[in-house]
């Protein structure tokens, strides 16, 4: 695979399907919608600042299939976001692909099954997605007002790190006593960048619709 990497930061024109916009935004309600539902119907002693998302798939957790299947549809949509939002032969498609594939064998892989194959599905996913933010500036993803000016360029790169040292401490167990609290705040934060990068993408698609019909 020819992955393009040309232009530092390229401007993608192409317009963003509908069923890219749909799957953008229904990621993070598959996801955020899962753990709050799923967490409702644990008994008395889950903690959701301290329980993982991955304790409500796994085999001990009342009603598992809502957050197995909210894990998987969430890695359906990374997939099928990817191809509509991302230029082809790109990093950031790539960075989507993976955390879609990974996202999938999160749930696929209960803890319970393997615990060091459902880890690193877990930190395959999140740190695709971690360092999607930067791909995606590169390849013109995200907006070009955001982009172009050296501050923009800047809280992109900061976003990702900020992902990669959540991702970081996580795999150190930390906060010690939240991490629950910690994973739900990358894994909300992940795949909001996203679906604001669809929505933007949209708008955009719009504009030029309502200019052309002017």
């Amino acid at each position: 695979m020819n992955v393009a990497g040309s232009a530092r930061h390229r401007v993608h024109a192409a317009p963003v399907p509908t069923w890219a916009v749909a799957s953008g935004l229904t990621a993070p309600i598959a996801l955020i919608g899962g753990w709050t539902v799923a967490a409702l119907a644990q008994p008395d002693g889950f903690d959701s600042l301290r329980d993982t998302i991955s304790a409500l798939a796994d085999y001990p957790a009342r009603d598992r299939w809502i957050m197995t299947g909210a894990i998987a549809v969430t890695g359906v949509c990374h997939a099928i976001t990817s191809h509509g939002l991302c230029p082809p032969q790109s990093w950031s498609r790539v960075a989507l692909v993976v955390a879609g594939a990974g996202t999938l064998a999160v749930a696929a892989i209960p803890l319970g099954l393997s615990g060091a194959g459902h880890a690193v599905a877990a930190t395959a996913a999140f740190g695709a997605l971690a360092v999607w933010p930067a791909l995606a500036a590169r390849d013109g993803v995200l907006p070009e007002a955001l982009t172009r000016t050296r501050t923009g360029r800047v809280a992109i790169d900061a976003t990702s790190a900020g992902f990669v040292a959540l991702l970081a401490g996580l795999g150190a167990g930390q906060p010690a006593g939240h991490v629950g609290l910690s994973e739900r705040v990358l894994a909300a934060g992940e795949v909001l960048v996203v679906a604001s990068a669809v929505l933007a993408a949209a708008r955009r698609r719009w504009r030029s619709a309502r200019s052309a019909r002017a």
